[in-house]
């Protein structure tokens, strides 16, 4: 079976106007999947389509919706009522914040959480008993080193992409033998706009154009998970987050949460 009649012929992307949504994107692409592209900016996802389609045969659709918004999922799942989606990559819902808990409104947490947490739930559940159907389907959830335990200045993001990490297992348990891929990817420290964009603020870096030390390349992360579509329910994504997870393994819970909080407070200067 080839990777198009496997996994196509459209997927949906949901962040993927930029950094490893456009990549991941891009990619199925190339291997004869066509893209659903969805991500806020209208313009910035007509520029990755307008890319696509000049480089590979596959069609785009571009859908301009705020994941945080309530009724998100619904406006997702009508605009592709006439698509038959076999792949769902969920890889939006970063946090450009970095900052404690307590110096945001609470709107702030819950709208990570609803991003991060609810939608994906709801588009799995629209979109994955299509997929069971078939007998064939993909779906791949991004997550993060920041839910392997709690830290200061990620409450609501880490807490949420630990419930991805949880999620992706739990779904792979009950789907991978019925044709289903699914697979959790977990990314650690990754040279996106975003990250260049919040270390710079944060003076770590001279340009929002520079890479971040010790950062993963887009091109790695995105290598690696095409390559382990079929290793779920977790995959840690690149060398580093790979030795993370061992070096975490020896460690008991409150060891790991104390050695967070203290990389957070040396990420944050000596003046906070």
């Amino acid at each position: 079976m080839t990777f198009a009649i496997k996994y196509g012929p459209w997927a949906l992307v949901a962040g993927a106007s930029d950094g490893v949504g456009a990549a991941f994107a891009a990619g199925l692409a190339e291997r004869g999947v066509n893209v659903v592209l969805l991500a806020r900016r209208q313009a910035v996802l007509d520029q990755v389509a307008a890319e696509i389609e000049s480089r590979t045969s596959a069609q785009t659709r571009t859908l301009a919706v705020d994941l945080a918004a309530p009724d998100a999922a619904s406006v997702v799942a009508a605009a592709t009522s006439d698509l038959e989606i076999g792949f769902l990559v969920y890889c939006a819902g970063a946090d450009p914040n970095y900052e404690p808990f307590l110096d945001n409104p609470i709107g702030a947490a819950e709208a990570i959480v609803h991003r991060n947490c609810m939608v994906p739930m709801q588009l799995c559940h629209h979109f994955a008993p299509a997929m069971v159907e078939r007998g064939s389907g993909g779906i791949v959830i991004f997550g993060s080193g920041a839910g392997l335990a709690g830290a200061a200045n990620m409450v609501a993001y880490g807490a949420s992409k630990a419930f991805d990490m949880v999620f992706a297992e739990a779904l792979w348990a009950e789907l991978h033998d019925k044709g289903v891929d699914v697979l959790g990817l977990i990314l650690g420290k990754t040279n996106t706009p975003a990250l260049r964009q919040l270390e710079y603020s944060r003076g770590q870096i001279s340009s929002p154009d520079a890479a971040p030390d010790g950062a993963a390349s887009v091109d790695e992360v995105i290598a690696e998970a095409f390559e382990n579509l079929g290793n779920g329910p977790t995959y840690m994504a690149g060398d580093m987050m790979r030795a993370a997870e061992q070096m975490l393994s020896a460690l008991t819970r409150n060891q790991t949460v104390e050695l967070f909080a203290q990389a957070a407070a040396a990420s944050m200067g000596p003046d906070r």
